[in-house]
């Protein structure tokens, strides 16, 4: 028979148990205080109190900007990893660092999330938008895509200040160089800095040029669909009237502007489907949308995502090793488009997007990723050679903007009240943009990157005051 525990020594136990319990945490939470109460006397009026131990609030009142409808799905998110889903324990002195030098910030990881306060300007306070961006001026019922803005996740990119950029380039000129898109994120900036004050424009055919005299800050714009020289006359056996690319030797239109520059902005890439030849130390070495004569094709390598790759690269290199050019070089990542079931002229659509995609959502195009990878291997080989003072930056927009195919013009190209915006009996879709950006909308992100990116150049390692 097994013996019992006596009651006495069982209950003597537990007592002493509970004891030792309770000074175990008398002590725990005296040292916790005392900790607690140290770090708040030690530390500095206005700090940043660790997030772990006060909550994420006091750290960013971004957060406050949430806007909860219809669940999550007023947020999309773009996942590159998902370490910002998980708690870390952050010291104190990380996150002041981190507020302090926002350098570090990867600006192209985050998400998209609803800001109720909306867009810096509207289609009415603009009068230099293009009419084919002027998505509410052409009848576009939905206004949501406005509002969305983009949100890093380990750092604050703070809306576009227009008198903070004024004053970061006073007495310096900003020039714009690429496509349409090009054009479209030049005039998201004046439309933005419109609304402090007026420019001068002292533009011509030539160019456009624009003027704010208070800083003396002037933006330019400057066409160059393929950053490379191109002609368009007789070449061996291409006849007259065909596009020729000669991918090794920059456009020299810029090339003379670059002097005159403090800050480059390149964007481009959507001109390479178009039909031309490639050439390479003045031989042929590739098409596009144009068949040479049979004998020819061995010596065809290139192809157009190839070319965009060289072209890249002459050009940026051209900017690194400019013996009279010590200027910032921000090259704008490849533009997404949202075309569907088809491309520009083959019936794709992008009808009838509201709001942007959430996680898993997005469909890869193969085309843009080649093209993405293939400009960012342009820019860094650029970047080994680089021999001025000058410097070169990727603002790597592609992946946050697969999610905005809201964004777009769509069917509302222009202004006629009787055009046709939805599909027809036969299940067409009218004609539509679904490359360049509304404005407002999701097109003048780039520029509160670009900003940042500027200020980081020319104020150095300084928290961020915009």
């Amino acid at each position: 028979m097994a013996k019992s525990f006596p009651r006495e020594k069982y209950a003597n136990l537990k007592y002493g148990r509970l004891v030792s319990s309770i000074a175990i945490s008398v002590v725990l939470l005296t040292v916790f205080v005392t900790w607690d109460s140290w770090m708040l006397l030690s530390r500095p009026n206005n700090s940043i109190i660790p997030i772990y131990f006060y909550g994420a609030a006091d750290v960013s009142s971004d957060l406050d900007a949430f806007v909860s409808q219809e669940g999550d799905d007023h947020v999309a998110k773009v996942d590159h990893d998902d370490e910002h889903e998980s708690e870390v324990e952050v010291s104190a002195e990380e996150v002041i660092d981190q507020s302090a030098d926002n350098s570090g910030c990867d600006l192209y990881n985050g998400e998209w999330y609803y800001d109720s306060e909306g867009p810096l300007y509207t289609n009415n306070t603009c009068p230099i938008l293009s009419q084919t961006q002027n998505c509410q001026g052409n009848g576009r019922p939905d206004k949501e895509y406005e509002n969305w803005r983009w949100r890093p996740f380990n750092c604050e990119l703070p809306k576009f200040n227009a008198t903070k950029f004024l004053e970061l380039m006073s007495g310096k000129t900003i020039t714009f160089v690429g496509d349409s898109v090009a054009r479209n994120q030049m005039e998201s900036l004046l439309c933005i800095l419109w609304q402090v004050e007026v420019p001068q424009n002292k533009g011509n055919r030539r160019m456009q040029r624009w003027h704010f005299r208070s800083k003396s800050v002037t933006v330019l714009r400057f066409w160059s669909a393929w950053l490379v020289h191109h002609t368009t006359e007789p070449f061996s056996y291409v006849p007259d009237g065909i596009t020729k690319l000669h991918l090794d030797v920059p456009d020299e239109t810029f090339m003379e502007l670059a002097p005159k520059s403090d800050v480059l902005v390149f964007s481009n890439g959507h001109w390479f489907p178009k039909q031309s030849v490639y050439l390479l130390n003045n031989k042929i070495v590739g098409t596009q949308g144009y068949t040479l004569p049979v004998k020819h094709h061995q010596s065809l390598k290139i192809t157009d995502t190839e070319a965009y790759k060289i072209s890249t690269e002459t050009a940026l290199a051209a900017m690194a090793t400019h013996s009279n050019y010590s200027g910032l070089t921000i090259v704008t990542s490849f533009s997404p488009d949202h075309y569907e079931k088809g491309a520009w002229n083959t019936g794709g659509s992008c009808t009838g997007k509201v709001r942007p995609l959430l996680p898993g959502q997005v469909v890869e195009y193969e085309y843009t990723n080649i093209m993405h990878d293939k400009q960012e291997t342009g820019f860094y080989q650029a970047t080994k050679r680089l021999t001025n003072r000058s410097k070169l930056k990727l603002m790597d927009i592609t992946e946050a903007f697969k999610y905005r195919h809201d964004g777009h013009p769509g069917p509302y190209r222009n202004p006629d009240p009787n055009k046709i915006t939805k599909r027809g009996r036969n299940g067409l879709p009218p004609p539509q943009d679904c490359l360049h950006w509304c404005m407002p909308g999701p097109v003048d992100t780039w520029n509160e990157i670009m900003l940042e990116i500027i200020r980081q150049e020319f104020e150095g390692n300084k928290k961020s005051a915009l």
